[in-house]
């Protein structure tokens, strides 16, 4: 209990001397191989040439920027809705042929993030893990139905802020430390044809906000 007590007196005592800023967020999450330069730019141009076609998802949700006193560090916890897509071919054997499966996920991302202030308020880079429940249930792809999916899933981001006034350009980069885990079921006269999806795709995510 003195312990419990100790840490929400200097929680109070941080929140007290700490400048938190609230805002609303809104990206385009675009897929990307990874987060070497080349990836993001060719994902970026990609993105532009296309009008913005090519996204695999979108989010939506609010950003709290907690300054820590006596520093330029901030902690930054977000909450977003998230939907995203991606496709992967796979081989049916009662069709006898390749189809092409998308997986659909709708989630709720929840990123706490650590970061530094470069230029005071203007510029500022971050870094921290996003941990996702997907809300996404039941989804159907041609004659597959998906049975089982994984409910709990943990990603890092990392990436920058540039804040003109009230509003925030934003760019990061999200990778994942678990997998997105799913199995498609198509039954034909009885018989059960199961595949087994595994993967979390990369994404470059670029977005506007505004703060309160």
């Amino acid at each position: 209990m003195k312990k419990l007590i100790t840490a929400m007196a200097m929680f109070a005592s941080v929140a007290a001397f700490s400048q938190v800023t609230l805002g609303a967020r809104a990206n385009l999450l675009f897929n990307t191989s990874s987060a070497k330069w080349k990836d993001i730019k060719n994902t970026a141009s990609n993105a532009w040439e296309s009008n913005g076609k090519s996204n695999t998802g979108f989010n939506f949700g609010l950003s709290a920027k907690i300054n820590l006193p006596v520093t330029s560090l901030f902690v930054m916890p977000e909450i977003y809705y998230t939907s995203i897509k991606n496709s992967v071919e796979v081989n049916d054997p009662v069709a006898g042929k390749n189809i092409e499966l998308e997986a659909k996920n709708d989630r709720i991302d929840i990123p706490v993030l650590l970061g530094y202030n470069l230029m005071g308020e203007t510029l500022s880079a971050f870094v921290g893990p996003v941990f996702s429940v997907n809300t996404s249930k039941d989804n159907k792809f041609e004659n597959f139905t998906e049975s089982e999916t994984k409910d709990f899933g943990v990603g890092y981001q990392f990436g920058a802020n540039v804040t003109l006034k009230k509003f925030v350009i934003n760019a990061r980069y999200e990778g994942a430390f678990s997998k997105d885990e799913r199995k498609f079921i198509n039954t034909v006269g009885g018989n059960n044809t199961e595949i087994n999806y595994d993967n979390r795709p990369s994404f470059f995510i670029l977005g506007l906000g505004y703060n309160f």
